[in-house]
């Protein structure tokens, strides 16, 4: 088969349009952005439950090359992310790319073309010369493996599919999970639900947040002089940088701050919970940072009202009309909402079938011998393949970190490629193994190695029990190795 396209990017999201502006930069304009679902956005197309938003301060969710000045408050609601989402794409011109209801099946290297085939569930498949993948670390839904669930009569509501046109008034719900999406959903379904029961696995760590909305005469100011919102974006990155990354991934060297987090967190519970034993059963037995934590003002106060009950027992099963716990106690229900997150390893690295020079399996390869990829982006044995969800590829808490950090690798590496009058790029095992040596060993220092992260359920942690997800480096250093990385460890053709 000819080659079709400079590039495929499966996935329009925020990663695959930023990909896709890099590509631009580079001098790439025949492109095609795959996506499946019916317009761009990613998880901000996807999700539209009551009270969703971003959980980091707006000003610091955003490419830093296309601030927004017009964020209503301080954390945006989703349907804001929604319209940044579409305002990028239409001042960068990334429409025309964009295929939509595509779904990728797979993709193969093709070595006798030198290219990559990419297969689609209903087409004809596409070739380009470079695959990037951006199909998003939290894409996968996860259903919970719970006895009976597919008998319930009532009706079933995923945070990921959200009914609008379903009215919870004066319903018995239940909601199973207590992660960053049910900590927004939980206090408004209590405003309108006749009886609320939640179902705990695992507590959530909870901070407060300290949400307001921005004054018109700030935006103005933000629109104005572009330096204003610069400097917030910054405080905000430094902030969020010393509770996560020092205190998370520096806990050796600085378990003062991971303290100063939990400390933080634990004083938030105790001015809203005054029952001893509520309050209890909402601290997190694991420790600080071995799963995302949140903000809110609203979660632990919901638990405090009288139609809202708190559920620790497991489930043994669902029935036809309820939920019956291990304890032999049982609650009937009308509606059962499934706040239980995504499949982030089994479904999601890879999200589809990629086979890479000489047969590779990405998905086998990675479970037979570790999770892992250069600088989180690049794999040995996939030439022309840039992962950007990839093992060590997440960088600080936002979103935008991991994205432009990847941007500049893209930089780097394209430039270097095109001067050699080379068009094919493939990491070294060498320098693969190199990296990973020195991820592992700052793992070591990181409270998912010294902390107690066994009882957090932290979707971190890949089916071998390594917390790779993260990139155990501070912001600044990753963006600095982004930029400057060997080139040498690369081989062109």
């Amino acid at each position: 088969m000819s080659t079709q396209y400079d590039a495929v990017v499966v996935g329009a999201g925020f990663g695959g349009m930023g990909a896709a502006i890099q590509l631009n930069r580079l001098g790439y304009d025949n492109l095609l952005i795959l996506e499946r679902e019916s317009d761009l956005g990613g998880t901000w197309h996807v999700n539209r439950y009551p009270g969703l938003a971003v959980d980091i301060p707006s000003a610091t969710y955003s490419y830093s090359f296309e601030p927004n000045p017009h964020w209503s408050r301080l954390f945006a609601p989703g349907a804001e992310l929604k319209r940044y989402a579409e305002h990028v794409a239409d001042k960068y011109r990334l429409r025309r790319y964009m295929r939509f209801g595509s779904v990728v099946t797979g993709a193969v290297w093709d070595e006798a073309d030198a290219h990559w085939k990419v297969s689609l569930a209903d087409g004809d498949p596409v070739t380009a010369k470079y695959l990037l993948t951006a199909t998003g670390f939290l894409s996968q839904p996860k259903k919970p493996d719970i006895a009976g669930i597919d008998t319930f009569g009532g009706k079933v509501i995923h945070t990921t599919a959200w009914d609008d046109e379903y009215d919870l008034a004066g319903k018995r719900v239940a909601v199973i999970g207590t992660g960053a999406t049910a900590v927004q959903l939980i206090p408004e379904i209590a405003k309108v639900a006749r009886e609320l029961t939640v179902y705990q696995r695992t507590p959530i760590w909870v901070s407060p947040k300290l949400d307001f909305p921005v004054p018109k005469a700030v935006r103005r100011a933000f629109a104005a002089l572009p330096v204003t919102q610069r400097a917030a974006r910054l405080t905000g990155t430094a902030l969020l940088e010393l509770m996560m990354v020092s205190g998370v991934l520096h806990y050796k060297q600085l378990p003062m701050a991971n303290r100063l987090g939990k400390l933080w967190c634990q004083a938030h519970l105790r001015r809203q919970v005054r029952d001893p034993g509520l309050r209890a059963e909402l601290t997190p037995r694991y420790s600080f940072g071995c799963k995302r934590p949140t903000f809110s003002n609203e979660y632990y106060p919901a638990f405090t009202k009288d139609h809202v009950h708190l559920e620790t027992t497991s489930i043994a099963k669902i029935d036809k009309a309820g939920i019956e716990t291990a304890d032999g106690r049982r609650r009937e229900i009308d509606v059962l909402v499934l706040a239980t997150g995504f499949d982030l390893w089994e479904a999601n690295f890879p999200a589809i079938e990629i086979i890479g020079r000489g047969g590779r399996d990405l998905g086998k390869w990675w479970r037979e011998n570790r999770f892992q990829a250069y600088e989180g982006v690049a794999i040995p044995k996939f030439p022309n393949f840039i992962s950007l969800n990839s093992p060590y590829s997440y960088s600080g808490l936002s979103y935008f970190t991991t994205i432009e950090t990847q941007m500049r690798h893209m930089d780097r590496l394209f430039g270097a490629m095109r001067r050699r009058g080379a068009t094919e790029f493939e990491v070294t095992q060498e320098a693969n193994d190199a990296f990973l040596d020195r991820m592992t060993e700052r793992l070591g220092d990181s409270i998912f190695t010294l902390g107690n992260c066994a009882p957090a359920n932290s979707y971190y942690f890949n089916p071998h029990g390594e917390a790779t997800l993260l990139r155990p480096s501070s912001t600044l250093n990753a963006i600095k190795e982004a930029q400057s990385f060997p080139i040498e460890d690369y081989t062109f053709a």
